[in-house]
């Protein structure tokens, strides 16, 4: 009844309503009670607080050894603690703390992303463990700590992959309580006795380096080369980039992969080279730097694996998505390839491999594939996290690929990108060595039973620091107690694990950093602009190997991947290269000409072709009438002439024209290469034929003629007088006559020809081939030879 008068809109009595309030005030007091004291330990502002609390100190640990210890050893943990906040910390602490045995590599993944302490998850302080006293911390200040622990203290109960962390303890004056201020947590992996079934560890040891050397070289038989700068010798000297990979590398047992294009810069340095310096080339000073590192790289590559990438390592991506469509930028690859064995054989006197090829990053798609393996390779070289594997454990990293052609080497991932970053710092470069070792433990312990074989390819160029580095973890496996080296040629060949994904990834899947940092489309048009003005150039050399190999290397080095994020200085190194080129070929031209006269019906036309260039070239030279009814060239409207000029000279080409009309004609002049491809720009002129008139001719004829009767009625007159005197002479001397008038007879004989049958030039013939001479037209008005 109370709720249908409820329903009706009559409520409770006023008593009722009263004793309803008295019972909720007195059974809900305590459990508000308990709701309002509930958020001290759980509310979000207090845990919040606990958060910011504890980042108020940064632990840095710097060094942590023996990075993998076993029984018997002193784990020694050294580091820095600095007061991030702005209250004094007093009464601190500094202690280690080692969490459980983890049981995966996602285990570790989520202890490396935490920061702040988390009373949840952190374990406590070991006990009876040695701790740092820190009595006063200000605000900004740091104090140094080192602890040393007998392994036997560190309660490990079996093999596995530890946490340890180290923390500072202490009070503020707004908390004058102690809570954790501060942590940094790494990772100790512990395997005292060798397991049963190592793991096989392929690390990549790459000696890569951007492109230096320009298209230019010298003008001496060697072809000196010529340097776009000089900074290629700090990466060599002793301490540099290079000098470290080298001397790091000879010590540990790893895979050499080196770009041809590497060796044959530094070599030729060795060689003697020059640098640009503004417009000028100035002799490098280096040649000592760069005989001395291809030295120690010889001998420390010696009976060990080396892999060679394509000439300049080009860049397969860029390839695959932006240049395959351009006619002849795959032809590059082809080259590059070819040309990548040759030079380390050359170079170090190694035979390397040249199966493998490995994309920016080791990501794939199907096109990407396709290019890499369309030079001759048949191995790729992949990431994990381009080729994902959704297992519960690590499979060997060789697999089949797509149709099975390929072989897919998929790298690690989480290993390949562990020495990435800032490793300068020592803490940095602590917290990376521990959980390269954490994770290379882990993927033993995974499948303990089974054997897989594990691929490592770090950074393409790495650092000094990460090289450093990446030695120190290398070492750090060296007891061999959980893997073992094996090189890339045996991990290629390792059997490959049947749930092991063997699908190529598609385009949608290839990352968008990566993409945006690809070649454009232009550069591989640049590159065939380039490539097809060299096909058009090398024909007419006599020694086309002194321009082809420079301008090869250099097209391919256009190509390269270390032009990745730097499109403008790739653009700017693609335009030197072409505007060099060009250059070049204009150096033969044909020289212009200003208007001729021709007078009479026949005469020869010059046309000089000047050769600016030092070596010898051979093209033809067409010569074509623009009325061939009024001025016709060997009968016709057109005429060839084969053409060869010396390397620094000029050379002149007479043309037989015969006019039919008087009146101007255009002309043009053309070279062409020995297969009909025009070379270089047309030359015009005209010529204005200007023919006798047969009166003319009649009366000119007639006084030659009267000049040639009275010639010989002259020399008759001046015989018979002559004769005279002879005879006169002859009686008082007693002289035979005829003597006298053969000595005179021979002052009147006609010129001999030359001893090689030819006639001898007039004063009028231009010089056939001369030395350099300027390319400055011909005076206006020139008559040609008759």
């Amino acid at each position: 009844m109370a709720e249908a008068a409820e329903t009706q809109g009559t409520g409770p009595s006023p008593a009722r309503r009263w004793l309803r309030r008295t019972i909720t005030v007195a059974f809900g007091a305590p459990l508000l009670a308990g709701l309002l004291q509930a958020p001290a330990a759980t509310s979000p502002a207090v845990a919040a607080e606990e958060a910011t609390g504890s980042k108020t100190v940064d632990v840095s640990l710097d060094t942590l050894a023996p990075s993998a210890p076993v029984e018997g050893d002193t784990v020694t943990v050294t580091g820095t603690v600095t007061n991030r906040g702005k209250k004094t910390i007093t009464d601190a602490t500094v202690d280690l703390r080692v969490g459980p045995r983890m049981t995966s590599r996602s285990e570790i993944e989520q202890v490396t992303g935490r920061t702040g302490f988390r009373s949840d998850s952190d374990p406590a302080p070991l006990e009876d463990a040695p701790t740092v006293e820190i009595a006063r911390l200000g605000a900004g200040l740091s104090a140094e700590f080192s602890l040393s622990v007998p392994v036997s203290a560190l309660e490990l109960d079996e093999a596995g992959v530890y946490q340890l962390g180290v923390s500072l303890t202490g009070k503020t004056s707004d908390k004058l309580y102690d809570r954790v201020l501060g942590i940094e947590r790494t990772f100790m992996p512990y395997q005292p006795e060798p397991t049963e079934k190592k793991t096989q560890l392929t690390y990549l040891w790459p000696l890569i380096s951007s492109s230096h050397v320009s298209a230019e070289t010298g003008t001496d038989d060697q072809q000196t080369p010529v340097f776009e700068d000089d900074t290629l010798a700090a990466e060599l000297k002793p301490g540099g980039r290079l000098d470290q990979l080298v001397s790091l590398g000879k010590d540990l047992p790893v895979t050499w992969v080196v770009d041809p294009d590497l060796l044959a810069s530094v070599d030729a340095m060795a060689n003697g080279y020059r640098v640009k310096d503004g417009t000028l080339h100035v002799p490098g000073r280096n040649q000592a730097v760069a005989e001395r590192w291809l030295n120690t790289l010889e001998k420390a590559v010696q009976g060990r694996k080396v892999v060679a990438l394509p000439f300049a390592d080009p860049d397969l991506a860029s390839l695959a998505h932006r240049g395959k469509d351009v006619p002849g930028s795959l032809g590059h690859l082809q080259s590059a390839t070819a040309l990548a064995a040759g030079t380390v054989e050359t170079v170090l006197h190694v035979q390397p491999s040249t199966d493998f090829a490995w994309p920016a990053d080791g990501a794939v798609d199907r096109s990407i594939v396709a290019v890499a393996t369309s030079a001759g390779a048949d191995k790729v070289i992949a990431r994990s996290d381009s080729v994902r594997d959704d297992l519960p454990y690590t499979p060997t990293a060789a697999r089949p690929f797509g149709d099975g052609s390929t072989t897919a080497v998929v790298s690690d991932a989480l290993l390949s990108t562990a020495f990435e970053g800032d490793m300068v710092r020592a803490e940095n470069s602590t917290l990376a060595v521990q959980e390269f070792l954490a994770q290379s433990l882990a993927i033993t312990l995974e499948q303990p039973e089974k054997q897989r074989s594990i691929v490592i390819a770090p950074q393409r160029v790495p650092g000094v620091a990460q090289a450093q580095t990446m030695a120190t973890a290398l070492h750090g496996l060296s007891a061999r107690r959980w893997s073992q080296p094996v090189d890339l040629l045996v991990a290629a060949a390792a059997k490959p694990d049947p749930d092991a994904s063997t699908a190529v990834p598609g385009s949608s899947r290839y990352p968008k950093k990566l993409r945006d940092q690809e070649l454009p489309v232009q550069a591989f048009r640049d590159m065939k602009t380039t490539r097809d003005e060299l096909d058009d150039f090398k024909v007419i050399l006599t020694a086309p190997d002194r321009v082809v190999t420079p301008f090869g290397n250099a097209i391919n080095r256009e190509m390269s991947t270390s032009w990745r994020g730097q499109a403008r200085a790739a653009a700017i190194y693609r335009g030197d290269v072409l505007d060099y080129l060009q250059n070049l070929t204009e150096g033969v031209q044909l020289v212009d000409k200003s208007d001729l006269v021709l007078s009479g019906r026949s005469a020869t036309i010059p046309v000089t072709v000047q050769n600016q260039l030092l070596q010898d070239v051979h093209l033809v030279l067409r010569l074509t009438s623009g009325n061939k009814n009024r001025l016709q060239l060997n009968g016709d409207g057109i005429a060839e002439l084969p053409v060869k000029v010396n390397g620094g000279h000029s050379q002149s080409v007479k043309f037989e024209a015969s006019a039919n009309v008087n009146g101007q004609v255009p002309m043009t002049a053309q070279l062409y290469t020995e297969d009909g491809t025009p070379y270089g720009q047309p030359m015009t002129f005209n010529v204005k034929v200007s023919e006798i008139t047969a009166t003319v001719m009649l009366v000119i004829a007639g006084g030659v003629l009267l000049l040639v009767l009275a010639g010989v009625r002259m020399y008759s007159q001046r015989k018979r007088v002559a004769a005279r005197k002879a005879e006169a002479a002859a009686a008082e001397t007693d002289t035979e006559p005829g003597e006298t008038e053969a000595t005179a007879g021979t002052e009147a004989t006609a010129p001999q020809p030359e001893a090689d049958g030819h006639e001898p030039e007039q004063p009028s013939d231009p010089t056939p081939d001369t030395g350099p001479e300027s390319g400055d037209p011909s005076g206006t008005g020139e008559k040609v030879d008759r």
